[in-house]
This record gives C-alpha cells, sequence and structure tokens, in this order.
C-alpha cells in the first residue's frame, strides 16, 4: 500500500513522512536531514549503537535516555532529537536506518531531485562524486544526490542504482560473467 507520495505506508514510512511534515512545516528540513545523515554515519561506525536500536533486552526508558545521550554527543537538532526518543518509546528505533532512508528519498523529491544509491569497492573522494554527480545529471537530466555505501567484496567498480535502472560496473560481477561464459 502507497500513500500518494509514492511512499510505502508502512509504519516506518508514516514515522519519516510525518518527521519530514513537521522539518518542512517548521522550516528545519536542512537541519533535520543533515542531523539524519549524522545518525547513519554513527550506525556504520559504531556497532555499540547498532546494538542499542536492535537490542529487544533494552526496555523503553533505558532507549530513550541512550538515545538523548547519543543526540547529544552527535550534537543533533532539536526536532531530530526529540524524534529519536520518540521511535524509543515506541520501540522503533530499529527501524531508524529506514525512516533514514525514506526521509531523505523525501526530502530529495521535495527539492526535485533524485537519489542514486552507489555502492563502491572503496570509499569515493570528493571529486569522484563530483563527476558522478555531473554523469548521473547528464543521464537522467536533473540533479542527483548520491547514498554512497562501500562493499569491498565488489574488488573494484561501482553498483548504481537509480529508479529502477541499475548500472553495474563491478569487477565482482563482471569476473563473474566470464566464469559463466567460460562453463559455456
Amino acid at each position: 500500500m502507497e500513500n500518494s507520495g509514492g511512499i510505502q505506508a508502512s509504519l516506518s514510512g508514516r514515522y519519516a513522512t510525518a518527521l519530514f511534515d513537521l522539518a518542512r512545516e517548521q522550516n528545519m528540513l536542512a537541519a533535520v536531514e543533515a542531523s539524519l545523515l549524522t545518525v547513519r554515519q554513527a550506525l556504520t561506525e559504531s556497532d555499540d549503537f547498532r546494538s542499542l536500536i536492535t537490542s529487544p533486552l533494552i526496555g523503553r526508558t533505558q532507549a530513550g535516555k541512550a538515545a538523548a545521550a547519543v543526540a547529544a554527543t552527535l550534537g543533533l537538532d532539536p526536532m531530530t532529537t526529540k524524534f529519536l526518543g520518540v521511535l524509543a518509546e515506541n520501540r522503533r528505533l530499529r527501524d531508524l536506518p529506514v525512516i533514514i532512508a525514506t526521509f531523505r528519498t523525501l526530502a530529495a523529491r521535495f527539492r526535485g531531485e533524485m537519489t542514486a544509491e552507489v555502492v563502491s569497492a572503496h570509499p569515493l573522494t570528493d571529486a569522484q562524486v563530483d563527476a558522478l554527480k555531473q554523469q548521473l545529471r547528464t543521464r537522467v537530466g536533473r540533479d542527483v544526490n548520491v547514498d554512497l555505501s562501500v562493499d569491498p567484496s565488489l574488488l573494484g567498480g561501482l553498483i548504481v542504482k537509480i529508479g529502477s535502472q541499475m548500472i553495474d560496473s563491478s569487477i565482482k560481477t563482471r569476473l563473474n560473467s566470464l566464469a559463466h561464459a567460460m562453463k559455456g
């Protein structure tokens, strides 16, 4: 089931949409989006933070206090801080990665941008990201945000998903194709 914006009407989607609407109404879209990117980065880098949001053993009160402490440590804006508290209270912190991705999609759509998911074997430099954005802009005819992640198993190259299109130039895929062709 989807709402009129095309975002799935899952519980995670509803949380993301509510946060997006509130941030937009209060002219805090940029601040909330920046805070959510900080949270996403913390989830990538911190095993403890990932454990906090996924552990069923942590109660609502403990999760709320931990979320407030994380928000203070990361310097998050007040709206995102309160939102983390609501997620903790409702035992929905585990949905944070999906909520962040959905929020970013809503924000990009609001700005008239598209978002491309880019997986690379190694972290991309700022110059490489800029060049990639320019190539994608040329390909789709409008600005494209990139959602970067790293997967060393690719060996080299990129996998880019934008809308329903997927561009896979990874060495892993090329080697697998070669191996399949050689079995022939």
